[in-house]
C-alpha cells in the first residue's frame, strides 16, 4: 500500500502553460477522444448488416440475432454511469485502452461463433460493455476536464461524432459484407479499434495538469482531482433519489421513445427493410451513412437552439417530425434511391440526435449539481427503448415477412413522446 506521502498520491497542479504553442493540447485530446468515440459508435451499424448474412449462414431467427443486438444497446446505456465513475477513479486513459481492448476480443470472436448465445455474449455483452464505456459520458468527461471555454461546442461535436462514426464505417462495410462475407467486414473493425487503442495509450491524457498545463481557456492553474473512491456509490446514490421525481421518468420515457425509434429502429432494420423491398445492400447502407452526415449537424444545430428555445418545446418538434416521417417511411421504400427516400433520410438525420442537447439541459436544470449522473441514467432507459425495438422488429420480421406494423408502432411512440415532452415541469438552472 502507498504510504500517505508518497508523490503519485499527491494532487498535480499545473505548471506555467507554453504561451507560444500554435494548437493548445486540449483541441488534440479532443481529436483523440472524437476518433475514439468514433470508433466505438461505428460498431453500432454493424448489426442491421448482419441480421441477414446470419440469418442465411446458420439458419438462426431473425428475433435470435435482435436479442443480441438488445442486450447491446441495453449495456451501452447501462455501463456509461459506472463507466463514468471509472473514468474517475482510474482515469480517462486506462479506461479508454480497456474498454476498446473488450470490443477487441468481443468482435473478432464472433469469427469463429457457432451458436447464437455466443452472439448475445460477445457482441451482447462485451462489444455492448466496451463502446457503452466510450458513449456520451466520456464526451463529457474528457470537455469538463480539458476546456473551461468553447465546452458547448466540444461536447456536441463529440456527441455527434457517434452518428458519424456510423457514416464513415458503414458504406465500406455494406460493400465488403457484399462482396467479402461478413466475417471481413468484422475482422476490418476489430483491427480499426485495436489501432484506435494504441492512439490512445500514446496521445490521450487524463487531466491537463499531466501535461504541465491549464484547461483551454482557464486562467488559472487547475489541479488534478483526488480519485473519487465513491463515485460508483453516488451513481447509485442520484439514480434511487431521482427515481422518486416524476420528472425524472418523464424524461427517461422520452428519452427511451427517442432510442427505439434511432437505434433500436432505423439503425438496426432500415438496411434489411430496404432489401426486402429490392434495394440494393451497400445503396441501403449508403442511406443510412447520410443520417449519420445529417446528424452531426442536427445535433449542433440543436445545440445552439437549446441555448435560446425552450428545450420542451425542442423536444415535441423533434417527435413530432419523427411520427410524420416514420408514417410515410412505408410508401417510400423501394428499389432505388429516389428523391423521397433521400429527403427522408436527411430530415431524419437531422432530428437523429437532435434530442440529446435538450435532454442534458432539462436533467441539469431539473436535477442540478446530479444532473449529469442523471443523464447517464436516462441515457440506459434510451438504449432499453433501442434494446426492445430492435428485439420487436425481428420478431415482426419473422411472423410477418415485413417491418410495416414496426414503422407504425415507433410513429405512435413518438406521438405519444410529443405531450409527454410538453409535460416536463420547468425546474431551475443548477
Amino acid at each position: 500500500m502507498a504510504s500517505r506521502t508518497d508523490p503519485s498520491r499527491r494532487p498535480r497542479t499545473a505548471r506555467t502553460p507554453r504561451r507560444h504553442a500554435p494548437v493548445h493540447r486540449a483541441w488534440v485530446i479532443a481529436l483523440v477522444a472524437g476518433l475514439t468515440i468514433v470508433a466505438a459508435a461505428s460498431f453500432a451499424a454493424v448489426p442491421g448488416l448482419l441480421v441477414e448474412p446470419l440469418h442465411a449462414e446458420y439458419r438462426w431467427s431473425r428475433g435470435a440475432i435482435g436479442l443480441a443486438a438488445s442486450v447491446n444497446m441495453l449495456l451501452y446505456g447501462l455501463v456509461a454511469p459506472f463507466a463514468a465513475a471509472l473514468m474517475d477513479r482510474f482515469g480517462l486513459r486506462r479506461v479508454a485502452v480497456a474498454a476498446l481492448g473488450v470490443v477487441v476480443v468481443g468482435a473478432g470472436l464472433t469469427t469463429v461463433m457457432t451458436a447464437p448465445w455466443q452472439l448475445t455474449l460477445l457482441w451482447g455483452l462485451l462489444v455492448g460493455t466496451g463502446t457503452g464505456s466510450l458513449a456520451m459520458t466520456f464526451a463529457a468527461t474528457v470537455t469538463h476536464r480539458w476546456f473551461t471555454e468553447r465546452r458547448g461546442l466540444v461536447v456536441g461535436a463529440l456527441t455527434g461524432t457517434s452518428a458519424f462514426g456510423q457514416l464513415v464505417f458503414l458504406p465500406a462495410l455494406a460493400w465488403i459484407v457484399d462482396h467479402q462475407g461478413w466475417r471481413p467486414a468484422v475482422v476490418t473493425l476489430t483491427l480499426t479499434a485495436a489501432a484506435t487503442a494504441l492512439l490512445v495509450a500514446l496521445v490521450l491524457r487524463d487531466h491537463p495538469a499531466d501535461l504541465g498545463l491549464r484547461p483551454y481557456g482557464a486562467t488559472e492553474d487547475v489541479p488534478r482531482p483526488e480519485p473519487e473512491r465513491g463515485a460508483a456509490r453516488r451513481t447509485v446514490r442520484v439514480l434511487f433519489a431521482s427515481v422518486r421525481d416524476r420528472r425524472f421518468w418523464v424524461v427517461a420515457a422520452t428519452f427511451a421513445v427517442c432510442g427505439a425509434s434511432t437505434n433500436g429502429l432505423l439503425w438496426t432494420h432500415f438496411v434489411p427493410a430496404a432489401r426486402d423491398h429490392g434495394m440494393a445492400v451497400t445503396t441501403a447502407a449508403a442511406l443510412v451513412s447520410l443520417v449519420g452526415v445529417f446528424s452531426l449537424a442536427g445535433t449542433v444545430l440543436s445545440g445552439w437552439l437549446t441555448d435560446r428555445v425552450d428545450p420542451r418545446h425542442l423536444l415535441a418538434l423533434y417527435y413530432g417530425g419523427r411520427a410524420l416521417l416514420l408514417v410515410a417511411l412505408p410508401a417510400l421504400l423501394g428499389p432505388e434511391a429516389g428523391v423521397a427516400i433521400v429527403a427522408f433520410v436527411v430530415v431524419f438525420g437531422l432530428l437523429d440526435v437532435a434530442t440529446v442537447p435538450p435532454t442534458i439541459l432539462l436533467c441539469r436544470r431539473i436535477f442540478g449539481v446530479d444532473g449529469a449522473v442523471v443523464f447517464g441514467w436516462v441515457g440506459a432507459a434510451h438504449q432499453a427503448g433501442a434494446g426492445a425495438m430492435a428485439v420487436l422488429g425481428g420478431l415482426t420480421r419473422d411472423l410477418t415477412g415485413g417491418y410495416g406494423a414496426v414503422w407504425m408502432v415507433a410513429a405512435a411512440l413518438c406521438a405519444t413522446a410529443v405531450p409527454l415532452a410538453l409535460r416536463i415541469a420547468r425546474g431551475e438552472e443548477g
